[in-house]
């Protein structure tokens, strides 16, 4: 398979599936939040409320709760042991918006156990955030260099494959967390029994985003293996 520009390269059919998985994930997702939004929860918390509330039942105190700017920002910072929810979340009493936020308590407690999966994913950012940067311009030289390039464009395939890896040790922590938060929402009282479907829904659409996206990561390394094996080949 000869090395063809984007446009005239027939893989690039991997990177247009790849778009249109994660295109459909993140829809799901978006459509059943709105859904679920506009359902409030019986007990007339606040997202805020629900987290405060499971934090300082985990004995977290000491972990912030911030807003933040944004749709679906929510994020747990376990550098700075504190928990940002967004301008849709925070203040929202919608069983989607109490989903969302105590999904993220959750990963604050997968933080006090020293989750496993949690530490190898922090511990991945890093080389993963290299090998993003530095994956391309390798492969880059190592096309220009033609023969004498092969060692460079492996390892610029090896850089690219960290992406897939971090994706994949994502989905553990993602999923983990979110069957933390619907067993500490059902067992606290903090959602209705109706109202626990609901947000197992939402938060079962949010996990599809992360496989969606480690489906586009394996075709794009898909796409780079089939691109520079048929190069080597010609």
């Amino acid at each position: 398979m000869p090395f063809f520009p984007f446009y005239l390269d027939p893989t690039f059919i991997l990177i247009i599936i790849g778009m249109i998985i994660s295109g459909s994930a993140s829809m799901y997702v978006q459509s059943t939040y709105r859904k679920y939004g506009e359902v409030n929860s019986k007990n007339g918390y606040t997202a805020s409320d629900v987290c405060r509330k499971i934090l300082d039942a985990a004995h977290l105190e000491n972990v912030r709760l911030e807003g933040i700017r944004g749709n679906l920002t929510d994020h747990y910072n376990a550098q700075e042991n504190v928990l940002r929810l967004s301008d849709t979340t925070r203040n929202s009493k919608s069983v989607a918006a109490i989903g969302v936020a105590a999904h993220e308590a959750g990963h604050a407690l997968q933080d006090r156990d020293n989750y496993g999966p949690l530490r190898i994913r922090s511990a991945l950012v890093p080389v993963t955030n290299f090998g993003q940067t530095a994956a391309f311009p390798i492969l880059f030289l190592g096309f220009i260099l033609g023969e004498g390039g092969t060692m460079l464009i492996n390892i610029g395939i090896l850089l690219f494959s960290l992406t897939l890896l971090f994706q994949l040790v994502t989905l553990p922590v993602e999923f983990n967390a979110s069957n933390r938060a619907i067993q500490i929402l059902e067992t606290q009282g903090l959602l209705s029994r109706e109202e626990i479907p609901q947000a197992r829904k939402v938060l079962n659409a949010a996990a599809l985003t992360y496989i969606a996206a480690a489906i586009a990561s394996f075709l794009s390394l898909l796409r780079l293996i089939l691109i520079f094996s048929g190069r080597s080949r010609d």
